[in-house]
């Protein structure tokens, strides 16, 4: 590499540092709102977000940083595709060619909004009180369509938010992917319905926050993740976030009468963790530290929190441990009755919560909601019945109130409209692919769970996924790693596979 690239590329990465310095500090003070913040200082923060977006964003979109990658574009073309430099030009210029068409005034007034709208949902939700974010989620939809105005050529209005957390994806590719994943789901669900049902009362018992922390943050750190390197807290909902490779933070929430809220959302969120405390070093402050798509990081977060934590083998392991801990609550109950509790299947009210064969119609119905907001066929107002309306139609539950309805997820009141939530089930689906692939290639690995062992696993996806941060798109790591694009068949055998087993299935109709 001659002297000026080396020093076009030594410019290059020491501007891009910044903009990630600054938006490690936006990170930063995100984290502090949704954990410690004081209620009084809501409105500062907004302000100090703002502020911090729109000099994150007129660095990120400088006519420094378009000339620096036209200049460096010819030493790109000489590279292989998967070098290191090369992956960081590609991105870089993506991300600059995104960024350049919001005007930094856009970007720092809608971090401004969703800090705010933020404040206002973690008070609203507990009560009920839709009618006081309402204005701020109609602002919200504003903001999302003026967003998606920015990239003209839009398919859908919803596509430019998709594509900025799903690069590659839109709502042609999602809707009839999720339409077959709904054709699928439906049947087993009713099937499942029609038997005995697992009895989870052991779970609903009184279970005190310390011993919940005690226990999730005993089995993190034997999945790999480093208290050194992060921590965690509560929140009103869990996230992940980072701020450096050496400081990637989990959050989560306890609820005393359910054990399974704060653990398994513990689980997802040390997911996340891994994957990016998994990321080369080398890739420190560049677009290149960062997970690659919002349906990839789900994989590993759905990965940890149920082909791990809900798997027979983890709690033949660990169930010993958390009776210790919840002796009279757990002491009479067995390791089958504790497991099939866990795993129990039943239409529910709250996506986090929601067993692994329902959780996608959660999900399938916030997309479809998403569509029609941004379409205009929704009004925001009377988003709360049609909430209710689609919960009847798919679940055949109606909430008590929107406390438990459309209040109950963060995503539309912290953040925009639209590419939202795909993510979470094309991480269900990427995660059943990815889980084959590395038994193929591990058989070993559920045996080695049930020893609490888990350094074969966390190694083969540091490897094969978290390493390479987003150096690769989603479907490009799909290829490389399955060697094949997205599918649904592996995720659709593992359900059919786990519940038909749990719940007499197979004996009596064949794998539904």
């Amino acid at each position: 590499m001659e002297n000026s690239t080396q020093r076009q590329l030594a410019e290059l990465k020491a501007h891009l540092r910044e903009v990630d310095d600054l938006r490690s500090v936006g990170s930063l003070l995100a984290w502090d709102q949704a954990t410690y913040m004081p209620e009084a200082g809501a409105a500062a923060r907004a302000r100090q977000i703002a502020t911090v977006e729109a000099l994150a964003h007129e660095k990120a979109t400088a006519a420094t940083v378009g000339h620096l990658l036209d200049a460096l574009q010819p030493y790109a073309e000489t590279l292989p595709y998967d070098h290191d430099d090369a992956a960081l030009l590609r991105v870089a210029r993506r991300n600059y060619e995104r960024a350049t068409r919001v005007p930094t005034s856009f970007a720092a007034e809608v971090a401004g909004h969703v800090t705010e709208s933020f404040s206002v949902w973690a008070e609203a939700r507990p009560a009920n009180d839709f009618a006081r974010v309402r204005p701020y989620l109609e602002k919200t939809l504003e903001f999302s369509r003026r967003y998606a105005d920015f990239f003209p050529g839009y398919q859908h209005i919803a596509d430019p938010l998709i594509d900025s957390a799903d690069f590659g994806m839109s709502a042609a590719t999602i809707g009839p992917l999720f339409e077959e994943l709904r054709q699928a789901l439906t049947p087993l669900v009713k099937a499942i319905g029609e038997r005995p049902q697992v009895d989870d009362s052991c779970l609903h018992q009184h279970f005190p926050a310390a011993g919940q922390r005690a226990f999730g943050e005993a089995v993190i750190r034997d999945y790999g993740y480093d208290f050194r390197r992060g921590r965690q807290d509560t929140t009103h909902h869990p996230f992940m976030t980072k701020f450096a490779s050496g400081d990637v933070r989990i959050t989560t929430r306890f609820d005393e009468s359910d054990l399974g809220g704060g653990l398994f959302s513990t689980l997802h969120e040390a997911g996340h963790a891994l994957y990016e405390l998994g990321i080369d070093p080398a890739f420190e402050g560049t677009p290149l530290n960062e997970g690659t798509s919002a349906g990839v990081h789900e994989s590993q977060s759905r990965l940890w929190e149920n082909q791990v934590g809900r798997s027979a083998t983890f709690w033949q392991r660990y169930y010993g441990d958390l009776q210790r801990i919840f002796p009279e609550q757990l002491g009479g109950v067995s390791v089958e009755q504790f497991y099939a509790a866990v795993n129990r299947v039943e239409p529910s009210l709250i996506r986090t919560e929601a067993d692994e064969v329902t959780y996608n119609l959660h999900v399938i119905i916030r997309f479809g909601l998403e569509l029609d907001l941004l379409e205009g066929k929704l009004a925001i107002a009377d988003l709360p019945e049609a909430w209710h309306a689609r919960y009847v139609e798919s679940l055949g539950l109606r909430a008590p109130d929107d406390r438990d309805g459309v209040l109950q997820d963060v995503h539309w009141y912290g953040g925009l409209i639209g590419g939202a939530f795909q993510g979470y089930t094309l991480g269900n689906i990427m995660a059943a692919q990815f889980y084959a692939t590395a038994l193929a290639a591990h058989p070993e690995i559920p045996a080695e769970i049930g020893q609490g062992r888990f350094a074969t696993l966390h190694g083969w996806l540091r490897t094969n996924i978290y390493q390479h941060g987003s150096k690769f798109t989603a479907s490009e790591l799909l290829e490389r790693v399955t060697g094949g694009p997205l599918t649904l068949a592996p995720y659709l055998h593992y359900l059919n596979t786990k519940y038909g087993a749990l719940y007499g299935l197979r004996e009596e109709r064949g794998r539904p």
